[in-house]
């Protein structure tokens, strides 16, 4: 244990906790390699771990651990985070984990931002690797001794569009035969793309009217059952008479719907709603729940919303709820002065007597 030299390097030799570690002092002078080496005795004998032993660790290994875990706990957003790790590697891959500094992340963040990318899609990278260091800390024993500061930028994409009726009955009428049930089955319950598409028929049960969800197959991993009202159990019936040997309930002759950015974003120009998106739907689906008196919670439980702060997010008010809004308002104070205007003319009618103040004074 001590100092040794590989041609002209001086490297150390350090035991900890049973382990043997070798490391380079990257340094050929030996003051200066004494120094590395004594300032790693002081790491143990505070009860500190060794800066040294971090050295093997690299950011692939992290971003590894990070979809392993994204992995085992199969998560839906797996596609995602993969795509995530691989801008990370393209930045970082092959430097140790130690060496990342809250200096490299700003630069990183400044070149997605040179090259355009939107805030909102800069934290979801900057997401996962803030999660891959937290990974490496809570490992036994721990692959890294810190995480560095991290900072996200500040996010205003919140998206408030939604569909008026007359809007939605234009696009309708204008999307091909094959995609006319599936938004109109957006548009009744507020469920997700990929719920929808992904729907089976064993799902389904046309006797009862119901269409269930297991909890795998939901965001949230929470179990869901609608009812189908009259408008979508006709399209279901329709579908399903159609279906062939298919098992998905939306279906293009027979065939699994999987994509349909182009239909739908042709259609949106034919209907003259140009930057309409299909997750509209789901937002239009909220407010008109909240807006026909559906108690929140039930209609949490049909749109799929697992939190209050989410729901009431997606419960947009317009300038035609303001309206609404100063409409009520107006008729309430008409309410209340008629109901003045109605309790003076009773003080006012009736039969004064010497000793009584006057209506007037009554009222002053």
């Amino acid at each position: 244990m001590g100092l040794f030299k590989r041609r002209r390097v001086w490297w150390m030799d350090v035991f900890y906790n049973g382990r043997r570690y070798r490391r380079s002092t990257h340094s050929s002078n030996r003051k200066l390699a004494q120094a590395a080496y004594d300032q790693v005795q002081r790491e143990i004998l505070r009860d500190e771990m060794p800066g040294i032993i971090f050295d093997d660790v690299t950011v692939d290994e992290l971003a590894e651990d990070f979809l392993r875990d994204y992995r085992v706990k199969a998560r839906r957003s797996l596609e995602k985070a993969e795509r995530n790790v691989g801008y990370l590697k393209a930045a970082f891959g092959g430097m140790q984990a130690r060496q990342i500094t809250t200096e490299m992340v700003n630069h990183y963040i400044d070149q997605k931002l040179d090259k355009g990318l939107a805030p909102a899609t800069i934290n979801r990278q900057l997401a996962a690797l803030k999660h891959m260091f937290h990974l490496a800390l809570r490992c036994t024993p721990p692959k890294v001794y810190r995480v560095p500061y991290i900072p996200m930028l500040k996010e205003d994409n919140i998206r408030e569009g939604f569909f008026e009726h007359v809007e939605y009955l234009r696009l309708r009428d204008v999307l091909p035969g094959y995609l006319k049930p599936v938004i109109t089955f957006a548009y009744h319950t507020g469920w997700r793309k990929s719920e929808i598409l992904n729907l089976v028929w064993d799902r389904v049960d046309l006797n009862l009217g119901t269409v269930r969800l297991g909890s795998g197959e939901t965001k949230n991993d929470e179990p869901r059952m609608i009812y189908l009202d009259d408008e979508l159990m006709k399209d279901m019936l329709t579908l399903y008479m159609s279906r062939g040997q298919c098992p998905y309930v939306f279906h293009h002759d027979g065939e699994r719907i999987l994509k349909f950015e182009k239909a739908w974003n042709a259609a949106c120009r034919r209907a003259g709603l140009v930057g309409k998106l299909f997750h509209d739907l789901r937002r239009t689906a909220v407010r008109n729940m909240v807006r026909a008196g559906v108690p929140e919670r039930v209609g949490m439980r049909v749109s799929g919303h697992k939190t209050r702060n989410v729901f009431e997010r997606y419960n947009i008010v317009n300038g035609q709820d303001l309206k609404e809004a100063a409409r009520k308002h107006l008729n309430f104070i008409n309410s209340q002065n008629e109901a003045m205007k109605e309790k003076i003319e009773a003080v006012t009618n009736l039969p004064q007597s010497p000793i009584q103040p006057s209506a007037t004074d009554w009222i002053s």
